[in-house]
């Protein structure tokens, strides 16, 4: 999708501005991304305050000069973490040098899960009613699974992340895809967390008749 020049990122929240103006450069450079995190869970479900944004973005060796000389201009951000975070498949992050905001970007690692992620990723505007704003996120479903597992590798006290995963529950509720959830989440070994989320959500885990 081309950038829409017609855009004043200045007129968005931060998390919002953040997220337009990283995802348009890495359009321009063709790379492949998804928005996730908490800027995801805030566009499927309760807006709130984030103080950072993460994407996954598909980054190959080939294209990492042009993407350092792409970002330089407004963000910090080192080739050394880039190059070292696309060979191993990790992540590195960059800082908006106008706010100070941090932005975690995470290279797909190959795995079947990540796979899932990028195939059902979905071109949504970030703001309501803003077609100029469209870019893509990672689903509901995705967006509450990987929150599952954050909030699991992170001792499962993050109520931040609980209150996203609850959020998207229940204004999604209409529309997830039940039997999907459960068996990645099954797979994933999160049936549990899936299972206490729907019930603190207040939310019936099986698909609406």
């Amino acid at each position: 999708m081309p950038q829409d020049q017609s855009i004043s990122f200045d007129l968005f929240p931060d998390s919002i501005k953040v997220a337009l103006l990283v995802t348009s450069k890495l359009e321009e450079i063709g790379i492949p991304y998804l928005i996730g995190g908490s800027v995801a869970s805030i566009v499927h479900g309760i807006p709130r305050l984030t103080l950072g944004v993460d994407l996954v973005a598909d980054i190959k060796e080939q294209q990492i000069a042009k993407l350092v000389s792409v970002f330089e201009e407004d963000f910090y951000i080192d080739e050394h973490a880039v190059r070292r975070a696309v060979r191993t498949q990790a992540s590195f992050n960059m800082i908006y040098l106008d706010k100070m905001y941090k932005v975690d970007i995470f290279i797909p690692q190959g795995d079947s899960w990540s796979k899932e992620g990028m195939r059902l990723r979905q071109l949504k505007p970030l703001l309501a009613d803003e077609d100029s704003t469209a870019r893509y996120i990672s689903s509901a479903e995705t967006t509450v699974l990987q929150k599952l597992l954050w909030y699991k590798k992170g001792g499962g006290v993050s109520e931040k992340q609980w209150d996203d995963i609850l959020g998207v529950l229940k204004v999604q509720a209409g529309t997830l895809d039940y039997d999907y959830l459960n068996a990645w989440a099954a797979e994933l070994g999160i049936s549990d967390l899936l299972n206490n989320a729907f019930a603190d959500a207040g939310i019936t885990n099986s698909q609406p008749s």
